[in-house]
C-alpha cells in the first residue's frame, strides 16, 4: 500500500512521499504529514540485531513507499558511510543515571546530520521520479546548526543550491565560522540583523510567495526546504529513537516492551516529535520529555495549553534552542485535533495574527506523553560541571538543558523509568560555554585556544569539523535586514 501525505491547513489532494519531499511546504501553507503513522513490520528483536544503515531501511520504507528498495538503500548507503565518526553511528553512552544518545558524529558535529546527511539524496532521487527539470534551490533558515548540516550535504550536488539565512549575533562563534567557511560553488550564507524567527518567518514568506514561485519558475528554479519542516528531515530522525531502543533491548538494558522514556533539548520541535512518531510505530515509551531553556514557549503550552510567543526573545548558551515559533508543534496540534485541518489552520492563523492560540481541553488531554521542563542558563552551567565533575564526562549546552530537566522530573516524580537523552550536538560546539560551565579560569579565553583545554579535559579528539575551520577563509560574508531576505535571494539567483 502506498502512504499518502496530505496538508495539516486543508483536506486538498494527496501527495506521494517524493513530491512531499520535493515541495517541502505545502502550497497552503501547511506542513505535510502521512495520512498514517504506520506500524513497524519487523519484531524489535530483529531489528535489535541490525546496524543502523539497515535499521534505517526498515523504518524509512513504511514512510517512504513511492521509492524503490534499491533508491532507498543507495540513499541511506550514501548517507551514513565515513562521514561518520563512529561505526554505530549514533552510539549510547550510559553515564549518570541515564543513556545519552550521541548524535553528534556526522560531519558537522550536530544532530541534524543525522536527517541532512540523507536529505540532498532523497530529494535529487525524487526530483528524479517527478520529471523535474528545475534547479532545486533550497531554502532555509537555522538557529545555529541546520545551517551548516544543510550546506555540508548540499555543497557541489548537482541540479541543487542552498541559500542559508541565520541570525547574524544569535549564533556562536563556531556554528558561524562553520558556515561562512563553506565550500561549494552552489552555496550562499546571509546573516540578517533579526533572530531565528525572523529569518523563519521570512524564509516561510518566500515559499509562500506565487508571485515570486512564477519568476523563478521563468528562469529554471523553484524552492525546496531543508528546514525540519520537510517530512524529509523528520523521517530520518525517527530512525535513531527505533535504533536507541533497540541497542537497549540488544544489551539487556531493557526487556521487549519494558517502556523507555525520551528527553529531547526542543527548539522547533522536530526532534521529539519524531520520537512521538517512533512511539505510535510501537516503540514502547513512557514519557516523552520536552527540554526548553530561558524561551521556555514550550515548556508554558504544555502546563497550560496555550502557545504565547508574545515574549521576549532571549539569547542563551544553547542558542539552537532559541525559538518562539515552533514550526513542528503544528504535525502534533493536527494530530491531537483529531486531524481537523481548519481548526489547524485557525490555530496556525491565530498565531501568526495575535501571536497566540489556545487548545482545548480535550486536545491537552491528548499530550498526556508529554512532560514540558525548562532550565535556566544557570541550573544548565550547573549541569555541565555537575556530569564531568561526577563521570569525566563532558557534554554540550543543549544536552544540558535536557540533563538538568530529566534529572528535576527524576527527583519531583521518583520515575526510574531507564532513560535516553538526547545528545544533539558535540561540545567542541560550544567551548565557550562549556568550559566556563566547568572552570572559571576558561572564561574570557579564544575559542581555538578553549577547544585545546577541551580536548585536554574530555580526553576526546577535536573533530574534523572543527579542525578545518581554524585557518580556512571566509568565503561568506554577506548581511542583510530582515526585509530585504527576498531581494538578497532574487539578487543571488540574478532573477
Amino acid at each position: 500500500m502506498e502512504l499518502m501525505y496530505q496538508s495539516t491547513r486543508s483536506k486538498g489532494k494527496e501527495v506521494t512521499a517524493s513530491q512531499a519531499i520535493l515541495k517541502g511546504l505545502a502550497d497552503d501553507g501547511g506542513l505535510f504529514v502521512p495520512v498514517s503513522i504506520p506500524k513497524l513490520d519487523v519484531s524489535l528483536d530483529a531489528i535489535s540485531k541490525m546496524s543502523y544503515q539497515e535499521t534505517a531501511y526498515e523504518v524509512m520504507k513504511l514512510f517512504f513507499t513511492d521509492f524503490t528498495e534499491e533508491e532507498l538503500k543507495n540513499c541511506i548507503e550514501r548517507a551514513y558511510d565515513s562521514k561518520f565518526d563512529t561505526k554505530e553511528i549514533a552510539p549510547l553512552v550510559e553515564k549518570s543515571g541515564a543513556y545519552y544518545l550521541e548524535l553528534f558524529h556526522g560531519a558537522t558535529i550536530a544532530f541534524k546530520d543525522m536527517a541532512l546527511s540523507i536529505l540532498p539524496h532523497l530529494l535529487t532521487t525524487s526530483a528524479k521520479k517527478n520529471n523535474i527539470k528545475n534547479q532545486i534551490v533550497i531554502l532555509t533558515a537555522t538557529s545555529g546548526d541546520t545551517g551548516k548540516a544543510a550546506l555540508a550535504g548540499f555543497a557541489d550536488v548537482e541540479g541543487t543550491s542552498i541559500i542559508v539565512f541565520y541570525p547574524k549575533n544569535g549564533v556562536s562563534k563556531i556554528q558561524e565560522r562553520q558556515m561562512v567557511t563553506q565550500k561549494g560553488a552552489n552555496t550562499s550564507v546571509v546573516g540578517i540583523t533579526g533572530n531565528f524567527d525572523d529569518a523563519q518567518s521570512g524564509v516561510k514568506a518566500m515559499f509562500n510567495n506565487k508571485e515570486l514561485a512564477k519568476v523563478m519558475d521563468e528562469h529554471g528554479y523553484q524552492f525546496s526546504s531543508a528546514n525540519s519542516i520537510n517530512i524529509g528531515r523528520l523521517v530520518p530522525q525517527v530512525v535513531y529513537y527505533v535504533y536507541s531502543y533497540t541497542r537497549l533491548l540488544a544489551s539487556g538494558a531493557v526487556k521487549e516492551g519494558e517502556p523507555v522514556n525520551f528527553v529531547v533539548p526542543t527548539g522547533n520541535f522536530g526532534n521529539i516529535l519524531a520520537a512521538f512518531y517512533a512511539k505510535n510505530m510501537g516503540i514502547p515509551v513512557g514519557k516523552l520529555i520536552c527540554a526548553s531553556n530561558e524561551n521556555k514557549v514550550l515548556f508554558d503550552f504544555f502546563e497550560t495549553g496555550v502557545y504565547d510567543r508574545n515574549r521576549d526573545f532571549i539569547l542563551t548558551s544553547s542558542p539552537s534552542m532559541d525559538i518562539l515559533i515552533s514550526s513542528n508543534l503544528e504535525r502534533l496540534i493536527f494530530k491531537i485535533a483529531g486531524e481537523d485541518a481548519d481548526a489547524t489552520a485557525a490555530m496556525m492563523k491565530a498565531l501568526a495574527t495575535d501571536g497566540k492560540y489556545t487548545i482545548t481541553p480535550e486536545m491537552k488531554e491528548q499530550m498526556k506523553d508529554f512532560i514540558g521542563g525548562w532550565a535556566s542558563e544557570e541550573e544548565t552551567a550547573k549541569e555541565i560541571k555537575r556530569v564531568y565533575d561526577e563521570t569525566g564526562y563532558v557534554m554540550d549546552t543543549h544536552t544540558a538543558v535536557a540533563s538538568a530537566v530529566y534529572h528535576a522530573y527524576k527527583e519531583k516524580t521518583s520515575d526510574n523509568t531507564k532513560t535516553v537523552i538526547a545528545s544533539t550536538a558535540s561540545p567542541y560546539k560550544f567551548g565557550t560555554s562549556v568550559m566556563g560551565a566547568i572552570d572559571d579560569k576558561y572564561k574570557g579565553m579564544d575559542d581555538f585556544a578553549l577547544i585545546d583545554e577541551l580536548c585536554k579535559t574530555s580526553g576526546v579528539a577535536i573533530p574534523n569539523a572543527v579542525e578545518e575551520i581554524r585557518k580556512a577563509p571566509v568565503l561568506h560574508d554577506t548581511v542583510c535586514e530582515t526585509e530585504d531576505m527576498q531581494k538578497t535571494v532574487e539578487k543571488i539567483l540574478g532573477l
